[in-house]
C-alpha cells in the first residue's frame, strides 16, 4: 500500500504534503496572513452548521452532478486557481488538469500559473476557465482574452480581492522567493527533501508560463518576474474597469474575491454571471469573515441572478453539502487538493477526488437527499 492509498482525508494529504516539501514550500501552501484568524475561521465556521437528515427517504441512487454556467459536470467541487503549482509538485498544473478532467469537474487556470494557457490547453480536453487580474497594461488583458478564445476556455473569472499583497509572514521570515531560491539559510532544510530537490535541480525552469509565453509582455531584464507582478497590479481598479473586461470578453464571467453583499449585487448589476464568494483563503486581508458565514446574505442580494461559488475552509463532503444548502451553487478548493498534489502528484489528486466524492454520496444518503439540486435550508439546523 502506497502512502498516498494511506490517506483517507484532506488532512492526511496535509501531513504527507508537509513531509515531502521543504518548509518554506509548504508555509508558503498552508499559511495566511497577519495573526492567521480568517484562516483558522474559514475552516472552524463549518463547525456552526449542522445537517438536519430526513429519515425514510429511498437513497438507493444519489446524483451528485450538477451544471455550472452551462456546463453539466459529475459533481459540485472545482479547482480553484492557484499559482505557480509546479513548486508543490514536478507535474503541476497538468497533473491537475487531468485529475479534473478525469472528475468531470471544473479546472480554473491561475494567470500565475507555471505552464501558459496553450500548454493547459494541450494538457486537458477538460472544461478550463481562466483567472485574471486587472493589469495596468490593458493589452494584456486583451492578449490573454484572445488566447484564452483560441484555446476554448469556457468562462473567466477576475480576482478582486488583491489590489495588494496580504502580508504573510511566513513567507517573509522563510526569505521566500519565486521561484525559490537555494541559499545557505534554505539549504539544510531543503536537503532533507532530496525528492522535491532532485526535480526542483533537473526539471524545467519554474516561470511564469503566462507572462513568459507573452508578445505583449515586456519582461525586467532582471528576470525578476513577481517584481514585474507587483508593479503591474493596479490599486486603482473599479467597478468600471470589471465591466469593461465583462464586455471584451463577451461571456460567462465571474468574479472573486466577494464577501459583500452590497458588492454583490453589483457585480450582478455589471453583467457579471457567477460570483465566487472567497477571502482569498485567508491569505489577504485578516479578520475578514468566512465565507461561509456571509453566503445566505450573498444568496439573498444576488436573487437567482447569477450563480454563486464559494471557496476557503472546504475540507469535507459534508461542508459541500452545508454550502449547497445555504444556497451555493457548487464550491471551489484550493489547499485540498495541493496538499494532494504534493502528496503523490496526479495519483493524489485522483484520489483527493474519489475521497471527497465517497463522502459527498454517502453524506447525501445520510442525510435523506438524492439530488444535489433538492438541498436547501430545511437540512440545515441552527442551534440557539
Amino acid at each position: 500500500m502506497s502512502q498516498i492509498d494511506k490517506c483517507f482525508n484532506i488532512e492526511d494529504f496535509r501531513a504527507l504534503a508537509k513531509k515531502r516539501l521543504p518548509r518554506m514550500i509548504f508555509d508558503y501552501l498552508d499559511g495566511g496572513s497577519d495573526d492567521e484568524i480568517t484562516l483558522g475561521r474559514n475552516r472552524s465556521s463549518f463547525a456552526k452548521y449542522q445537517l438536519m437528515p430526513r429519515a425514510l427517504v429511498d437513497v438507493g441512487s444519489v446524483d451528485l452532478s450538477t451544471t455550472i454556467l452551462g456546463q453539466k459536470i459529475d459533481l459540485p467541487i472545482l479547482l480553484a486557481p492557484t499559482g505557480q503549482t509546479r513548486m508543490f509538485h514536478h507535474s503541476g498544473e497538468g497533473a491537475a488538469l487531468r485529475s479534473a478532467a478525469k472528475a468531470n469537474s471544473i479546472y480554473a487556470l491561475s494567470s500565475l500559473s507555471s505552464i501558459s494557457i496553450e500548454e493547459a490547453a494541450a494538457a486537458s480536453t477538460g472544461p478550463k476557465w481562466f483567472q485574471i487580474y486587472v493589469w495596468r497594461d490593458r493589452e494584456i488583458i486583451k492578449e490573454f482574452m484572445a488566447r484564452c478564445r483560441k484555446n476554448n476556455y469556457q468562462a473567466l473569472c477576475l480576482t478582486v480581492d488583491l489590489p495588494v499583497h496580504g502580508n504573510r509572514e511566513k513567507d517573509l521570515r522563510n526569505g521566500l522567493t519565486f521561484p525559490a531560491s537555494l541559499t545557505a539559510r534554505t539549504m539544510m532544510d531543503v536537503l532533507r527533501h532530496p525528492a522535491w530537490l532532485y526535480h526542483y535541480l533537473t526539471g524545467e525552469k519554474i516561470e511564469l508560463g503566462n507572462l513568459a509565453g507573452s508578445s505583449t509582455v515586456k519582461l525586467p531584464d532582471d528576470g525578476n518576474l513577481m517584481d514585474y507582478v507587483a508593479k503591474q497590479f493596479d490599486p486603482a481598479v473599479d467597478w468600471n474597469d470589471a465591466a469593461w473586461m465583462i464586455e471584451q470578453w463577451g461571456g460567462p464571467f465571474l468574479i472573486k474575491g466577494i464577501v459583500n453583499a452590497e458588492d454583490a449585487r453589483c457585480a450582478v448589476d455589471i453583467g457579471a454571471s457567477g460570483i465566487i464568494i472567497s477571502n482569498h483563503g485567508g491569505r489577504q486581508l485578516d479578520f475578514m469573515p468566512p465565507p461561509i458565514e456571509v453566503l445566505p446574505q450573498i444568496v439573498k442580494a444576488v436573487a437567482g441572478r447569477a450563480e454563486i461559488l464559494i471557496d476557503s475552509g472546504v475540507r469535507r463532503g459534508s461542508d459541500v453539502i452545508k454550502a449547497l444548502a445555504l444556497g451555493a451553487d457548487a464550491v471551489m478548493i484550493g489547499r485540498p487538493y495541493l496538499y494532494a498534489l504534493a502528496a503523490g502528484g496526479e495519483a493524489g489528486v485522483n484520489r483527493m477526488f474519489g475521497l471527497l466524492r465517497a463522502e459527498l454520496a454517502r453524506d447525501m444518503a445520510l442525510l435523506g437527499c438524492t439530488k444535489i439540486s433538492d438541498l436547501n435550508p430545511d437540512f440545515i439546523h441552527y442551534p440557539r
